[in-house]
C-alpha cells in the first residue's frame, strides 16, 4: 500500500511538470511569432499575463502536490504501522496455532504410541498361542509320522528278510537245477516237456505225435511229429527235436561275465560246432519225404540260447541251407505253431464248403423238381381261371335280363291298364346263337 501511494503522487508531479512544460513551449513559440510577425503589444500582454497564470497555477499545483504528498506519506506511515500490527499479530495467532497444533501431535504420538504398544502386546500375546499351538500339533505330526515310518521300516525289513530267505531258497533252488541241468537226460526231459507244453498250448488236439517212428525197422525216434494240414490220406509229418548244449552255452556265459574275448571266441565256436552237428544229425535221422516234409525243427529251450546262437553270423542260414533245419526258440516256435493251426482251419472250412457246395447240388434238384410241380399247377390254375371267367359273364348276361324285366314293370306302372306299347319288349332271350359268348 505505501509503495502504491508513492507511485501515484510520483506520477501526479510529473503530470504537472510536463504541462509546465507544454505551457513554456506554448509561451516560446507564441513569443516567436510575435517577434517575427510585429504584431501589436495587446497579444504580448495577453501571453504574459497567461504566462503569469501559467506560473501561478503551476505553484498552485505543485503546492498541492507537495500537500498530496504528505498526506500520501502520512498514510503510507500508517498503514506501514498497521501492516507491522497486523503481522506481529499474525505472526502470534500462527504461534498459538503451532503450539496447539505440536501439543495435539504429541498428544497424538503419545496415544499412537500406547496403541501400537498394546497391538504390538496382544500380537505377541497371539503369535505366543499360534506357536504352542503349532509346537503342539506339529510335536503330534512328527510323532504319528516316525511311529509310521518306523512301522514301516519294521515292515520293509520283515520284508526284506522274507526276500533274503526266497534268495536264498532261490539259490538252493537254483544250485538244485543247476545239479538237474548237469545230466544230459534230466536236461533233455526239461526241454521235451517244455516243447510239449508248447504243441499242447497252440494246436488242436491230435495234431501231433509224441516219440514218433519215421522209419520202418528203424530204431531212431523222434520227440514230437506234427501232422501238416493237408488233403491226403496219410497227411506228412514236421519233425521237431529238442536239443540244449548247456556245457558250451556256460562257457560262452562264463567268458563273457569274465571279459575274456579269447576264452569267448573258443566257447562261441565249440557251442556252433556242436549246434550243426545235432543240425546234421536231425536231418540224417527226421527228415524223410514223403513221410515228412522236406525240412525239420531244431528246438532250443531258452531265448538266451537261441539269441548266443544267432549271433552268430551265418551260423541260421547255413544250417537251413546245408542241412535243411529250422533253429527255433520258445518266442518263435509258437508263431510256426500258429501257421500250421491255420490252415487246420483253413482245411475244416474247406471240408465244409464241399459240403454246403453238395448241399446246394442237391437243393437245386429238389428246386428242379418244384419248378415242374408248379408249372402242373399253373396250368390248372389257367382252366380254373377260364371257367370263372364264363361263369362270370353268364352272371353278367342274367343281371342284363333282370333289368329289363324292371324296366318293363316301370312301364305298366306309368299306363295303367292299357297294354304294352308295340316298340316295348316284352321277352328277352337267355342266350343264342347271336351272344357274345367269351372266348375260351
Amino acid at each position: 500500500m505505501p509503495e502504491a501511494f508513492g507511485s501515484g503522487a510520483a506520477g501526479l508531479q510529473l503530470g504537472l511538470l510536463v504541462l509546465l512544460a507544454v505551457v513554456v513551449l506554448s509561451a516560446a513559440l507564441l513569443f516567436r511569432r510575435c517577434g517575427d510577425g510585429g504584431r501589436g503589444d495587446g497579444e504580448a500582454d495577453l501571453l504574459a499575463r497567461m504566462y503569469v497564470m501559467l506560473e501561478r497555477e503551476g505553484a498552485a499545483r505543485m503546492a498541492d502536490a507537495e500537500a498530496l504528498r504528505g498526506r500520501l506519506t502520512d498514510i503510507e506511515r500508517m498503514l506501514a504501522s498497521r501492516l507491522e500490527q497486523g503481522r506481529m499479530e499474525t505472526a502470534d495467532r500462527l504461534g498459538a496455532i503451532a503450539q496447539s497444533v505440536g501439543r495435539e501431535l504429541a498428544e497424538a504420538r503419545v496415544g499412537q504410541a500406547e496403541a501400537l504398544r498394546d497391538m504390538a502386546e496382544a500380537s505377541a500375546r497371539q503369535t505366543e498361542a499360534i506357536r504352542a499351538a503349532v509346537d503342539e500339533r506339529l510335536h503330534e505330526a512328527v510323532e504319528r509320522q516316525m511311529q509310521t515310518s518306523f512301522q514301516r521300516v519294521l515292515e520293509q525289513f520283515g520284508a526284506m528278510q522274507k526276500a533274503m530267505g526266497e534268495v536264498t531258497a532261490m539259490t538252493a533252488q537254483l544250485g538244485d537245477l543247476k545239479r538237474l541241468f548237469s545230466n544230459v537226460k534230466t536236461r533233455g526231459g526239461w526241454g521235451e516237456a517244455q516243447l510239449r507244453a508248447i504243441l499242447d498250448d497252440v494246436l488242436p488236439a491230435g495234431a501231433y505225435l509224441s516219440n514218433c517212428r519215421l522209419r520202418e525197422g528203424s530204431a531212431e525216434v523222434v520227440e514230437f511229429a506234427v501232422r501238416m494240414p493237408v488233403k491226403a490220406t496219410t497227411p506228412p509229418l514236421l519233425a521237431i527235436d529238442s536239443k540244449f548244449p548247456t556245457e558250451a552255452y556256460e562257457r560262452l556265459l562264463d567268458a563273457v561275465e569274465r571279459v575274456d574275448p579269447q576264452a569267448e571266441r573258443a566257447a562261441r565256436r565249440a557251442l556252433d560246432t556242436t549246434l550243426r552237428i545235432e543240425a546234421r544229425k536231425i536231418a540224417s535221422k527226421y527228415i524223410v519225404p514223403p513221410v515228412t516234409v522236406e525240412f525239420a525243427v531244431l528246438y532250443l529251450p531258452t531265448d538266451g540260447l537261441y539269441a548266443e546262437v544267432a549271433r552268430s553270423p551265418g551260423l541260421l542260414d547255413e544250417i537251413g541251407r546245408s542241412c535243411r533245419v529250422i533253429v527255433m526258440g520258445p518266442g518263435l516256435l509258437p508263431a510256426l505253431l500258429r501257421t500250421i493251426h491255420l490252415g487246420y482251419v483253413t482245411l475244416a472250412l474247406e471240408e465244409r464248403t464241399d459240403g454246403i457246395a453238395r448241399l446246394l447240388g442237391a437243393t437245386r434238384q429238389e428246386m428242379i423238381k418244384m419248378d415242374g410241380v408248379l408249372e402242373k399247377l399253373a396250368r390248372n390254375a389257367s382252366t380254373m381261371s377260364s371257367s370263372i371267367d364264363e361263369a362270370r359273364y353268364r352272371t353278367r348276361m342274367v343281371a342284363r335280363q333282370l333289368r329289363g324285366l324292371d324296366g318293363i314293370e316301370a312301364v305298366a306302372e306309368g299306363a295303367g291298364s292299357a297294354g304294352p306299347a308295340p316298340d316295348d319288349p316284352v321277352d328277352l332271350p337267355l342266350g343264342g346263337a347271336g351272344d357274345d359268348a367269351p372266348g375260351r
